[in-house]
């Protein structure tokens, strides 16, 4: 019988309990004149959006996953009078809103409901929202629909906020300034939540009020093979100063043996790691080959030192290496359906961003029909939900999803 732990072994094996955020108020702050600086290509029809997120969610439950919903577990937390006073530090210091403006919202969202205080820190707080005026020079110089706290509409893709890798967490620092307060949130509620805070497990990194300056890492580019890899991509978002703190907490810890960094194009199309390639099962990944079938790779694993580490070149051997990594003849690489140009097509809307919930049975957006037509050639068994409004955030079923805990590899 499975004891639930926060741990989380492979991409493939048995997923158990998943972190969704529905999305909601914060989506629907999304607008043709801000969705750019928020880093979305369009506006999405939000209540579709919801009832297609509420599909997936109700899909995963129906396997046996246990979800939980990212608003309501921040709600959970801010129950605890400390986990309000710590997360109000980090959401409105004065370096944020200046001294006036930053006591004013804190005291205005401590005297909320914790629900409703959630909701805020996830959806934003306009100018015309907070009660009375005062004379900060903040507030006087914007107008009533300005952001106060902007929305955070990228929570819908909590893979990349938080990765959990082996019996630990990154809580990542965030690329991009229009998410780096959805960081914030996850360390609330990994710090004071129960269902964290009962259980034993480790902070491989972010989880400090360090400034991270270049070292950033998002959730969408880690990939736990499994029996001590990790597979992390560096595009867009990931940066190899990222990947060396990671990996080097990860092996003095003794959670990993190697992490391989693999080469990504510095685009949108290929933000991250998951956005080109997916393991569907122990010896079967699907991959966009315009990308993957000629990237550039390195392992990295333990130096002689107690904090060196030891790099070398594996050219663009990466799937060589991982066939005998995982102990197998060949690997099944099942490339994104269609000519060339339905290829690109397929892979912009997320057709090899799909989440496996045991080995060989994945979840993906059904409007990629001729990728999810070739893993069912392969024998992958592909769960379909409909994704024609949450798909244009460009996220897939992996990127919705934040798993904390996932069985080993087979």
């Amino acid at each position: 019988m499975h004891t639930s732990r926060c741990y989380v072994g492979s991409e493939t094996g048995r997923l158990r309990r998943v972190i969704l955020h529905r999305p909601g108020l914060d989506l629907e702050r999304l607008t043709p004149s801000n969705r750019e600086g928020l880093l979305f290509d369009d506006v999405l029809n939000v209540e579709r959006a919801g009832k297609e997120h509420d599909y997936f969610a109700q899909t995963l439950r129906d396997e046996g996953v246990e979800v939980h919903l990212l608003r309501n577990l921040l709600a959970d937390v801010l129950e605890n009078s400390d986990a309000r006073q710590w997360l109000l530090q980090q959401q409105c210091s004065a370096y944020f809103l200046g001294t006036k403006l930053a006591d004013e919202v804190r005291e205005y969202l401590l005297g909320m409901s914790a629900l409703d205080m959630a909701t805020y820190l996830i959806c934003g707080l306009t100018r015309s929202e907070l009660p009375g005026r005062s004379d900060s020079l903040v507030e006087t110089v914007k107008g009533p629909y300005d952001f106060i706290l902007p929305p955070l509409p990228n929570h819908l893709f909590t893979r990349d906020t938080s990765c959990w890798i082996f019996n630990g967490v990154s809580v990542n620092p965030m690329a991009k300034q229009a998410r780096r307060r959805e960081t914030a949130n996850l360390r609330a509620i990994y710090n004071f939540h129960p269902l964290f805070s009962s259980q034993p497990f480790d902070f491989w990194y972010g989880n400090n009020d360090r400034k991270y300056e270049g070292a950033t890492v998002e959730g969408g580019d880690v990939m736990i093979i499994g029996n001590g890899l990790v597979l992390i991509g560096l595009g867009e978002r990931t940066t190899p100063q990222a990947v060396e703190l990671l990996a080097t907490a990860l092996f003095q810890a003794g959670a990993a043996r190697q992490v391989i960094a693999v080469k990504l194009p510095k685009a949108r199309s290929s933000m991250h790691l998951d956005t080109v390639m997916t393991m569907l099962d122990r010896d079967c990944f699907t991959i966009f080959p315009e990308v993957m079938q000629s990237t550039e790779c390195w392992r990295i694993t333990q130096g002689s030192g107690n904090k060196s580490l030891k790099i070398e070149s594996l050219g663009e051997r990466l799937f060589d290496t991982l066939k005998d990594h995982l102990g197998v003849d060949r690997l099944r690489l099942i490339e994104t359906g269609g000519d060339v140009f339905q290829q690109e097509r397929e892979q912009w809307n997320d057709a090899n961003n799909v989440l496996t919930i045991r080995p060989g049975v994945v979840v993906g957006y059904e409007h990629n029909a001729r990728t999810v037509s070739r893993m069912r050639e392969a024998g992958i068994t592909v769960m379909t939900i409909p994704g024609s409004e949450l798909g244009r955030g460009r996220g897939g079923a992996r990127c919705m999803s934040c798993p904390f805990d996932r069985d080993d590899i087979d």
